[in-house]
Parts: structure tokens; sequence; C-alpha cells
């Protein structure tokens, strides 16, 4: 019975331990699978981020052409006239007529008004006169010098009577040469009744009216001659020493659709206090009268000028502690190239800058600048959106 006992206890025993080891290999089974599952996943997405791609629209990148570069300066200023006349009266009197109004064409001598002529009228012919008397006072002073002269060779008479005849000739012919004087003048004064336009242009104001009466030098008229403007503006003092005479100038004028071309015709001597900019005059040929005087410019002018270099566009260059780097694309792959540069200005693309070292023609290059991307990084050209 004791035996009987004992085995039993054993067999519960056993089949317990036996349980016990499939709970075991069970378990270990299970946590085996998981973590397999848990490398294949880690793996698969180490494998995806570790191939990171960058990707770029046609417009995000270029090629490192040969251009033709300048170096420009932008100026503004008002156009005026080149040719301008204020007419004014010569004489006080009544103004009698005006002929031109604002915005009409005259020509250099054209009439443009007339004052009141009688007052000068009259006093030209009181001159006359005075002239028409004096030759005659000329006339009978002449034969008495000459019949003294004859009576002195006789005898007849002294030398003081001859000297006092000769005398009231030199007297006579001296009043003729005033009266003379004073009747040119005269006649002068009755031209100046007529007013006119001293150069040829376009009638720009008109401050008179007919019955005003106007006192002498007074402004009637202003006519500017339309055919040659002029532009004054302001160059910094340290941009002059690339300023010449007959340097082209290209402005854009407002409410002109093509731009217009200048020249620098004149460079001011010195700067102007306060600014310490240097005033240039630029002349524009205006043959068909389109500008007017007042107009304003915004001008662009050629400081330099390179033919055939290398060029990239300034919004692709990034400076760090002095030095300039651009972003490259090589066999697909983003590379940061050091570059030596030279002059800034404009291409046929806009804002760009030439490279002397670093790239050469061809090279694809990124516009813009990435900061502080990382290299090596592949590339995809993506294709232009529609």
């Amino acid at each position: 019975m004791h035996s009987h006992l004992l085995q039993s206890a054993r067999d519960r025993e056993a089949g317990h331990l036996l349980a016990v080891l499939v709970a075991a290999t069970l378990a270990v089974g299970f946590l085996k699978k998981r973590n397999d599952a848990s490398t294949t996943a880690a793996v698969a997405s180490s494998s995806s981020a570790a191939a990171p791609v960058l990707e770029f629209l046609p417009g995000d990148i270029t090629r490192v052409q040969p251009h033709d570069l300048k170096q420009t300066l932008s100026l503004s200023g008002s156009l005026r006239a080149l040719n301008q006349a204020i007419v004014k009266s010569r004489i006080a009197g009544e103004i009698v007529e005006v002929l031109v109004r604002e915005g009409e064409t005259v020509k250099a001598g054209q009439v443009v008004a007339k004052m009141d002529t009688r007052e000068y009228q009259a006093r030209y012919e009181q001159a006359n006169g005075a002239l028409l008397a004096a030759r005659g006072q000329l006339e009978i002073a002449t034969k008495a010098r000459d019949n003294n002269k004859a009576l002195l060779g006789r005898g007849f008479i002294s030398q003081n009577a001859f000297d006092n005849a000769a005398s009231q000739f030199e007297i006579a012919r001296a009043n003729v040469e005033s009266a003379q004087a004073a009747l040119e003048l005269t006649r002068k004064i009755l031209g100046d009744t007529i007013i006119r336009a001293p150069i040829s242009g376009v009638v720009s104001s008109r401050t008179v009216q007919p019955g005003e009466r106007v006192p002498i030098d007074s402004r009637l008229l202003d006519v500017v001659d339309l055919s040659k403007m002029e532009m004054e503006t302001g160059v910094p003092a340290g941009d002059i020493v690339n300023v010449s005479l007959g340097q082209e100038v290209v402005t854009r004028i407002e409410g002109v659709a093509a731009p217009v071309v200048g020249k620098v015709v004149r460079i001011n001597p010195s700067t102007q206090s306060g600014s310490r900019s240097v005033l240039i005059y630029v002349q524009i040929e205006n043959p068909d009268a389109r500008l007017k005087a007042g107009m304003f410019g915004e001008a662009q002018l050629t400081l330099q000028k390179k033919s055939g270099v290398l060029t990239v566009p300034q919004s692709a260059v990034q400076t760090s502690n002095g030095k300039a780097t651009i972003y490259a694309i090589e066999n697909g792959i983003l590379t940061q190239r050091p570059v030596k540069l030279g002059m800034k200005g404009l291409d046929n693309d806009g804002p760009a800058v030439e490279v002397l070292e670093g790239l050469t023609e061809g090279m694809q290059i990124v516009r813009t600048n990435l900061g502080n991307m990382a290299t090596g990084t592949r590339v995809r050209l993506m294709p232009a959106k529609e």
C-alpha cells in the first residue's frame, strides 16, 4: 500500500515538470519570433532612412555658362528740357495781343505777342524829325565853313572867323550823329513792341493777357525745346571714378513702355554738400517729343562690362567666414564647391557674379542658397509642373 502511494506521487511530480518544460519551450519560441520580427522591421526602416533623395524642379537648377556681364549703377531723376527760354518784355507798355497759348508749337523768331505802339511810334517820329533838323543845320554849317575857307584864302576874313565856322560845322556834325543814335534807339524800342519767340519749341506757360500793362523785364511766356532732354542725377563719390563722358545710360521713364538710351554729357567738378554725391547730366534725344519735362526716370549706368565670362546667379552663392561656396550636382550627388568670385553685375538672367575658380563650364549648380544642407545626398530632377 505504501509502495503504491509512493509511485503515484512520483508520477504526479514528473507530469508537473513536463508541463513546466513545455511552457518554457513555448515562451522561448514566442520571444524568438517577436525579436526576429522587430529586427526585420528595424533593418527595413534603417535601410529606407539611409538613402534620402533631394528633389529639384528644373527652375531650381542651372548650368555654368559664359555670359556678358555688366556692372551697373541705379540712378533716378526728373527730366527737363535742355534748351528753354523765358520770354520777357524788353520795354514797359500795354499788351494788346497774345498770339499763342500753352502747348502750342512756335518757331524761333515767330511773333508771339504785341504791345501798344502809339507812344513809341510818336517817339520815333520825334527822333526822326530831330535828325532831319540836325542834318539841315549840318548842311548850313558845311556851306559856311567852305565859304569861310575860301575867304580866308583870299585874306578877306581872319583866322578866328574861319575857326568859328569850322567849330560850328563840327558841332552840327556831332548833332547829326547824336540824332542818328537817338533815332536808332527809338527804332529798336518800337521794334521791341513786337515780341518774338527766342527759340523753337513748345509754349509751356503764359502769364499775361491782352490789356495788361507790364513793366520792363516782365515774364510773359515760357518756351521749351523738347528735342533734347536732360536728367540731372547724383552719383556716389566712390563710384564717380568709373563714370566718364559719353557713357551710355539706359533709362526707364514713367508712362513710356520702351527704355530710352542717353549719354553722360557733363560731370560736376565737386561733390554736393551733405550727400557727398557728384551730379552728372544725362542727355536724351527726343525727336518725336514724346518725353515731357518733369517726367521721372530710373536709369542704369554701366560702370564696367566683361564679355564671355563664366557667371552664376548671385543667389547661388553662400558665404561663411569670408569664403564663398556653391552647391553643385555631380554624378547625381549634391556637392559643395569652394569658389573664387570676380565682378558682380547683371547678365541675361539677372543679378550674377563672375566665377574665376572652382567651377567649369557646363556644371550643374543649385540656383538658391541651401544653407547647411549635407553634401553627398542623392539628387533627383523632377519634371516641370504643367
